[in-house]
């Protein structure tokens, strides 16, 4: 899988930011419509920094490796994390948004930063890495199903989904990498 050309990765790259932008923008544009959105300067350096930071560390990913697999598997481990932070903070994903079983996915997002950080972004050490918060993210769901939160439990799954889809990318940009050494 060849990585897309320059000129098309700068249209990729205008588009996503300006993406990121509206995503910020949109609360401001609806609260001018409606008394509901309620969004105070928090809530917007909140968005900015979730948003703007899972931006820059796509940008980090893109510029680690060329192989579009990589890159992908990059791209759907950030969006399972964006995601995550994003809901938990909102309204949680276990009960109300201030369960301390939310904390749970606390846990699984800094066991994914520690397995990258100990892969140091290499390909291979990545499946392992993701493939781990993989199987933690289950755990979680087991334990919200256990605890009677069956609906959150298969809500999560698409957490595992995710995080595993990404880990099979990085394993098929590890073994494309071997092959071209």
């Amino acid at each position: 899988m060849e990585a897309i050309g320059e000129t098309g990765g700068q249209r990729v790259r205008i588009i996503g930011w300006g993406l990121a932008a509206a995503l910020i923008l949109t609360p401001l544009a609806a609260m001018q419509v409606t008394p509901e959105v309620v969004w105070g300067p928090e809530d917007f350096v909140f968005a900015i920094v979730v948003i703007g930071g899972t931006g820059l560390l796509f940008e980090v990913a893109v510029r680690l490796s060329g192989n579009l697999a990589y890159r992908v598997g990059a791209g759907l481990a950030l969006l399972a994390s964006f995601l995550m932070v994003w809901v938990n903070a909102a309204v949680g994903i276990v009960g109300e948004s201030d369960n301390p079983a939310n904390l749970i996915f606390a846990g699984v997002l800094l066991l994914e930063l520690a397995g990258t950080l100990l892969a140091r972004f290499r390909a291979q050490g990545m499946a392992y890495a993701i493939g781990v918060t993989a199987g933690a993210q289950l755990l979680a769901a087991g334990y919200a199903a256990v605890n009677g939160w069956g609906k959150e439990a298969l809500f999560l799954m698409v957490w595992v989904a995710l995080w595993s889809l990404s880990a099979g990318l990085f394993q098929v940009a590890a073994r494309q990498e071997a092959g071209q050494e």
